[in-house]
């Protein structure tokens, strides 16, 4: 029997090795895209990858043919959108989606196909130990429903010309912690800062589906600097005024 085995591993890991990159494409959903692949099935990779249009950058690969018998795909990813980079594992079904121990960083400015305002710069990186998410419809058209997100995202030396004329705003943090979403629930996160001139506490609700965000906690300037940020601070008061401990609340909608 173990002969058996190794012969259909052999045999198998023969034909991963034969097949050309663009077979992968025949595993994604119809909602993604792929182009430009090079190399093969075992080790490829595709130098454009879209979500209904939007450029996601470039990715290569490394397959485990194991998962190819359950008509899964299972690899090892390097991921590449201009200087942002990532690398992590993934499983894609037809089902949905697993991310496992995923590592990146690079410039914010890299990620406005991904809902990043133009305007906006900074350092980020971030890990995920765990996403899970279900196709919208067994075809693959719609937003995958996430139903298990944790990971964290930190940001540093943030930045927009809408903000402050452009005065560096510190960094920030959001954790994810969302082992389980409700099923059509929204994932769930906290916002802190990690120094910086504002003093920010805040919870973030975000509907992917509707690509939809509701920021709600409290503000407050640590120094008095710069000037443009106090006055924004202030105009910000008059709505909802400073608590005993000087805090301004905030509830901010936003889309991505």
């Amino acid at each position: 029997m173990p002969w058996i085995l190794i012969g259909a591993l052999a045999v198998l890991t023969i034909s991963v090795i034969a097949l050309p990159a663009s077979v992968a494409r025949r595993f994604l959903p119809a909602s993604i895209g792929a182009e430009d692949f090079s190399g093969s099935l075992w080790h490829g990779s595709a130098g454009r990858i879209t979500f209904k249009g939007r450029n996601l950058g470039a990715v290569e690969w490394h397959l485990h043919p194991w998962p190819l018998l359950r008509l899964a795909l299972a690899a090892d990813l390097h991921w590449v959108k201009t200087g942002f980079e990532a690398d992590g594992a993934v499983v894609v079904t037809s089902h949905g989606v697993t991310l496992q121990n995923l590592q990146g960083s690079g410039p914010i400015e890299d990620l406005r196909d991904l809902g990043v305002d133009d305007g906006w710069r900074g350092a980020a990186n971030f890990t995920v130990g765990d996403l899970e998410a279900v196709y919208a419809d067994p075809a693959g058209g719609g937003f995958p429903t996430i139903t298990s997100a944790v990971g964290e995202l930190r940001v540093s030396n943030l930045a927009s010309p809408q903000v402050a004329d452009g005065a560096d705003l510190g960094g920030y943090v959001l954790h994810l912690a969302n082992a389980a979403v409700p099923p059509g629930g929204p994932v769930t996160a906290d916002l802190t800062d990690t120094g910086g001139p504002l003093d920010v506490q805040a919870d973030i609700q975000l509907s992917l589906g509707g690509r939809t965000g509701m920021l709600t906690g409290t503000v407050r300037a640590r120094v008095a600097e710069p000037p443009a940020l106090m006055r924004q601070l202030d105009d910000l008061a008059q709505l909802h005024a400073r608590d005993a401990q000087g805090r301004i609340p905030v509830d901010l909608e936003f889309t991505f």
